[in-house]
């Protein structure tokens, strides 16, 4: 932002310079914002005014940037998202002034933002769905179709705050693109506004990370324990994955058997809580293994209230 010295520096030299100070002089007195200053503080004088006339000048300026401000990313202010702010006070006869930097609303909203953002850890996600925000009006307005299974995510949200975190969590299953990620990304992101951290974890490419590290178990314990301590733990699109035993039975069954009864874990899937069983109950190593399926199972059904999301499908739209 350009200063009063620099418009100083680019007039012409001699007596023209004090002429031009004068002039300056006279358009701050006569600005309404040196005049709301002075109203406040009415030991403000002419002198000293004129004695801190960088000061007076830079205020009157950045408050006028703020007002018409375009946005943090063109914040022409000297100290990003900040503005100036004046007081003045008596000390020992001497009328003084002092100025101090102030966080603009726009800056405090995106410290916030990214507060939240800190909180929440994504596994093959695409971040987009974590950090575009979201809002009450466009989780109702998105589908009319699914009002009953956005209003049990509402549900849930208000009581967890006012309760704390629940015993259970909640199973999303529905045809594809019909916003089930979506819907949890907007409980993540609500959450995380009271000071919860959360996780989500996209099934298939984690399944198959976890088996290329079969043989790296530091890295394995170290992703399973950051998994069983989270808050909010989801696993988005369940079903889809491409399981085997070791995954299954140490990966999977692990997390989900620490956490039950304490924290709540979260799914979204194609498929019902019958068809998931049956999905569990498969793998391409040792084909059907009904016990050890409902094993898993029994660790996800007790501990989630079914929701069942209809609507249209709305991959590769907008909204």
């Amino acid at each position: 932002m350009e200063s009063l010295g620099d418009l100083l520096k680019a007039m012409p030299g001699g007596r023209n310079i004090r002429q031009h100070a004068d002039k300056l002089m006279a358009d701050l007195l006569a600005d309404p914002l040196v005049a709301k200053l002075r109203a406040k503080y009415p030991e403000l004088d002419e002198s000293t005014i004129r004695l801190n006339m960088n000061r007076v000048y830079q205020c009157t300026q950045e408050y006028r940037n703020c007002s018409n401000c375009q946005g943090l990313d063109q914040c022409p202010n000297d100290f990003e998202g900040h503005y100036t702010e004046l007081s003045c006070e008596t000390v020992g006869g001497l009328v003084q002034l002092t100025d101090r930097k102030v966080t603009c609303k726009k800056l405090i909203a995106r410290q916030s933002e990214d507060r939240i953002r800190s909180r929440i850890r994504s596994f093959y996600m695409d971040e987009r769905a974590l950090s575009h925000g979201y809002s009450v009006d466009e989780i109702f307005s998105r589908d009319a179709e699914r009002m009953k299974s956005v209003l049990q995510v509402i549900s849930y949200i208000d009581r967890t705050k006012e309760e704390g975190l629940q015993p259970e969590g909640l199973y999303l299953s529905g045809s594809f693109g019909t916003g089930k990620t979506f819907l949890m990304c907007y409980m993540l992101h609500e959450l995380a506004k009271t000071g919860l951290t959360g996780a989500i974890v996209y099934m298939p490419e984690f399944v198959e990370d976890m088996k290329t590290l079969m043989l790296e178990q530091g890295k394995v314990k170290e992703t399973v324990d950051m998994l069983k301590e989270t808050d909010l733990l989801i696993f988005d699109d369940i079903g889809a994955e491409n399981l085997n035993p070791w995954v299954r039975d140490h990966v999977l069954g692990a997390i989900l058997n620490y956490r039950m009864n304490r924290k709540p874990t979260f799914y979204t899937s194609n498929y019902s809580l019958d068809d998931i069983e049956q999905h569990f109950s498969f793998t391409n190593k040792d084909g059907d293994d009904e016990h050890r399926g409902q094993r898993l199972m029994d660790r996800i059904r007790h501990y989630v209230q079914p929701v069942h999301v209809t609507g249209h499908n709305k991959r590769g739209r907008s909204k």
